[in-house]
């Protein structure tokens, strides 16, 4: 593994986590310190938990998916990077952003 190449990657994608964390956190105050009612920073707050949820949710999924799909390629016992294994990849996340939208639906129609 290239170690060179992922620790710049690693810490770019970890200043852009903290300023998007940054600007969330004051966009809230701002809400709140703006005068708004009680109603809609509720309604923010439950919007939000609910946004997390289903950000694990899908992650969730979408990760094992993948990891079933590593799996297949493992035991194909396929080595070289091929456009099949690639499919594979490819197939299992869309399968499992697709289980997802399915899960997320019927959660919100029972909901």
């Amino acid at each position: 593994m290239n170690f060179d190449l992922l620790l710049p990657i690693t810490l770019i994608v970890g200043i852009v986590y903290t300023i998007k964390a940054v600007v969330d956190a004051r966009l809230r105050r701002h809400i709140v310190n703006a005068g708004g009612s009680v109603e809609v920073v509720n309604s923010l707050l439950r919007d939000e938990l609910l946004r997390r949820r289903h950000s694990s949710l899908r992650w969730g999924i979408v990760l094992l998916t993948v990891a079933l799909g590593f799996g297949l390629i493992e035991w194909f016992g396929w080595k070289e990077v091929t456009p099949g294994l690639i499919a594979v990849l490819a197939g299992a996340t869309g399968l499992g952003n697709l289980l997802f939208f399915v899960i997320s639906r019927r959660i919100v129609q029972s909901g």
